[in-house]
């Protein structure tokens, strides 16, 4: 399907901000679900400088220098991609979870050795109480992806969509304690569940369509950023869950960037001189192609 997105991001200050320095991850990301046919992003006050790289996992990270004494920072992303249905896997052939998880401590090849960084707590992500959490669903000898599964089933039932109960620093137990929280929220708890068991597990930053048959009826999350998460799977690589919609991500989900929490993706960072206090406000569109 190929779909368009607009991801505009206005800062507004209490006081003239001086320079600014902002990091963007909002280039989506080219891999073998997913074409980039064109992106750009736009600021105003227009830049003094751009740089862009990649950064420790293979995202485009986008930096941009503002001069120009300001009020007020958009930054303005535009996207047009295609994305392919998600590949066909047979859940039934994918190892036990068990298994897997005992493999993982003398990794075989690359991709094993290139999973093991996302076995481990991260900044966001802290273990506690995800293991229980996560107890029923990790029977013995029951295969990865079915498990996966049903963790994502059981975040989703478990929990309510609610946001303004937490923040992007929100720890996972606060967010069990609580029972609520948003897409991101709901991937870091998937994520610390899978790595309370020795499993690897990555963030997933990036869009959905909400709309697709014009009647306002759709998946939940859309009107923002949007994440989920992967797990890796020796037979079939890195594979796509989302647990705020309680289904595997298709050719309606755009993928920005993957980390090992939001941290890693946060689409926008940085820091400037000047400013005092900062309202923020962010509008996002995804919508087919014509």
């Amino acid at each position: 399907m190929r779909l368009q997105f607009s991801h505009l991001t206005r800062f507004t200050y209490s006081k003239p901000v001086t320079s600014s320095h902002k990091l963007l991850r909002l280039t989506p990301r080219a891999y073998d679900r997913q074409r980039v046919h064109a992106s750009g992003i736009e600021t105003v006050p227009a830049p003094a400088g751009t740089r862009v790289r990649r950064d420790a996992h293979g995202n485009t990270l986008t930096e941009v220098f503002v001069e120009e004494e300001h009020r007020e920072l958009s930054v303005h992303a535009l996207a047009e991609v295609d994305v392919a249905p998600a590949h066909t896997t047979d859940s039934d052939r994918s190892p036990a979870w068990d298994e897997l998880a005992v493999r993982l401590q003398a990794p075989w090849n690359e991709d094993a050795w290139e999973a093991i960084p996302f076995c481990f707590p991260s900044p966001r992500v802290a273990l506690d109480g995800a293991r229980d959490f996560a107890a029923p669903v990790f029977e013995p000898g029951a295969p990865l992806l079915h498990t996966a599964a049903a963790l994502a089933t059981r975040i989703c039932s478990e929990l309510e969509y609610q946001g303004g109960v937490t923040d992007v620093h929100t720890p996972v137990a606060d967010v069990l304690k609580a029972g609520r929280g948003v897409c991101q929220d709901f991937t870091h708890l998937a994520i610390a569940c899978l790595r309370a068991y020795g499993l690897p597990a990555r963030y997933v930053s990036g869009y959905l369509l909400t709309d697709r048959d014009g009647a306002g009826t759709g998946l939940t999350g859309g009107d923002a950023s949007h994440a989920w998460f992967s797990v890796w799977c020796s037979e079939f690589g890195w594979v796509d869950f989302d647990p705020t919609n309680d289904l595997m991500p298709s050719d309606e989900h755009i993928t920005l960037a993957w980390g090992r929490d939001y941290g890693d993706v946060s689409p926008t960072t940085g820091f400037l001189r000047g400013g005092g206090e900062q309202v923020l406000e962010v509008d996002v569109r995804v919508m087919q192609a014509t």
